[in-house]
């Protein structure tokens, strides 16, 4: 019987093998630690991240108690998409890495929306 990271894992594997970034398409890359959340924005032709932001950047910091809720992805969502959008990327295909699409994974991917992102 598999536990839970066993799991997330051969979920990662299984998107992994299906999502891949192009350079008119790269890939939003999300990462969630216990106590932060991490997105990417990924060309995978070249290897280049494009774009990053955290929960541990002290823009995200101010105003909250916590750096490891859906406010605080929700915000991360909102800085990956106004970077992108500075850069001109508008479209991505969403890697949740493993994660359920539930939570924080959800609020960073409609933060991320709101500001003009499409996936």
């Amino acid at each position: 019987m598999k536990n839970k990271r066993q799991m997330r894992h051969s979920r990662h594997l299984r998107v992994r093998n299906k999502v891949t970034g192009t350079p008119e398409r790269p890939r939003l890359n999300v990462y969630r630690s216990l106590k932060n959340i991490y997105a990417q924005i990924i060309d995978d032709v070249s290897g280049h991240t494009l774009v990053a932001a955290s929960s541990m950047e002290n823009g995200v910091k101010e105003g909250l108690e916590k750096t490891g809720n859906k406010d605080a992805a929700k915000k991360v969502g909102e800085l990956i998409a106004e970077r992108a959008v500075a850069k001109g990327i508008e479209r991505v295909v969403f890697d949740r890495g493993g994660n359920l699409y539930h939570g924080r994974v959800k609020a960073l991917a409609d933060g991320a929306r709101e500001k003009g992102l499409k996936f």
